[in-house]
């Protein structure tokens, strides 16, 4: 049985989302119902628009959701129908990845969240007109008043808890944080430099003033950016547009260089640079993602003193247990992410997607009534 709800279609590349009626299935097993009360939108939903990421169209994107419970499959037990959940990627549970508690490495990472555009059955939760409709986005599509999640993608989160506030932890804040407690893990006494202070770099700079890392450095063309950066952790930021970055970095570290770098903006010639301002046995991470095919010109040579490079996917996190943490560093006023979001309503889908673009929001949110 299939049940009529309101989506945001994007028909095409380069075209507007348009929010029409398309029908909904009921949830299988593994799946759960929700009713979606505010999503993010990401970078990510954006380069599936401007058709640099293959995901099929037409189709239905958002991944950062967060709802009630409606109803759960038959196989579902951790949540229940009338609990608060965000929701996030999904895997397989079953490959060595997943087993080992990294589940954002899982194997078929790709076709269950990003490229696929179905279940991993071929099949398709959201028709229009009795035509199939590409979806399953990070296994929701969210922009949606309701969805069919993957019991694996969803955490429930206290009945309390502001939904529209949290709803970007399911991917790009998730990923920015992840990068810094789960896999750089700055020590006491640490340098960091975070290069793009947009929602996952300044996420990143949340993260880091967390940890013991006692120089944390943020480096962007924008002056608004560099302040927010400033305030929300960064002990130094960097305006980067006419300087030499790397030989800058390597001045404020006694030549010496930084222990830790991470790129979110997905230029490559960032990344260089991140990697090129590391001190020996300094770790640089990349989280933007560059066109299929870049690639980045390294002397390997620089890199046997120790230096590493590690790609990062969500940061490296087991949604059921990091966003709950995140959830209380919010709470406690330690990770203040009330100061990058803007907040539309959904009919406004273009107008917030427009703000990424234009770079006046860093993270919009969108809400449902």
């Amino acid at each position: 049985m299939s049940h009529t709800i309101q989506a945001a279609v994007l028909h095409d590349h380069h075209q507007p989302f348009v929010i029409e009626d398309v029908q909904l299935e009921d949830p299988r097993p593994d799946e759960v119902l929700v009713k979606i009360v505010a999503a993010g939108v990401c970078h990510t939903d954006l380069g599936v628009r401007a058709g640099h990421i293959p995901f099929p169209l037409p189709g239905v994107l958002g991944h950062e959701g967060a709802g009630i419970v409606e109803r759960v499959g038959s196989s579902v037990t951790s949540v229940k129908p009338g609990d608060q959940v965000l929701l996030s990627f999904t895997s397989c549970g079953e490959c060595r990845n997943c087993t080992t508690g990294h589940p954002a490495y899982c194997v078929t990472f790709l076709p269950r969240n990003l490229l696929g555009g179905r279940r991993t059955d071929g099949s398709t939760a959201i028709t229009q007109n009795g035509a199939e409709l590409n979806s399953h986005f990070f296994a929701q599509s969210s922009f949606a008043t309701f969805v069919l999640a993957d019991e694996r993608g969803v955490t429930r989160v206290s009945d309390t808890a502001d939904l529209s506030l949290l709803a970007p932890l399911g991917c790009g804040i998730q990923t920015g944080a992840g990068a810094v407690l789960n896999i750089l893990q700055p020590e006491a006494g640490s340098s960091i430099v975070v290069f793009g202070a947009g929602a996952v770099g300044l996420s990143a700079v949340m993260a880091a003033r967390l940890t013991g890392a006692t120089e944390i450095i943020a480096v962007d063309l924008v002056e608004s950016r560099l302040d927010l950066a400033r305030e929300v952790g960064a002990t130094r930021v960097i305006n980067s547009r006419d300087i030499d970055i790397v030989q800058t970095l390597l001045d404020l570290t006694d030549g010496i260089g930084v222990n830790y770098a991470l790129d979110t903006t997905g230029n490559v010639g960032v990344l260089r640079s991140a990697i090129m301002a590391l001190a020996p046995l300094g770790t640089a991470g990349s989280i933007g993602a560059p066109p299929a095919g870049s690639t980045v010109d390294v002397d390997v040579m620089f890199l046997l003193n120790g230096r590493s490079l590690v790609g990062i996917t969500e940061g490296d996190s087991t949604p059921q247990l990091f966003l709950p943490a995140l959830v209380k560093l919010i709470e406690q006023g330690r990770f203040p992410l009330d100061k990058l979001i803007r907040t539309f309503e959904f009919a406004q889908i273009n107008e917030a997607a427009d703000a990424i673009v234009d770079g006046s929001v860093l993270k919009p949110v969108l809400l449902f009534s």
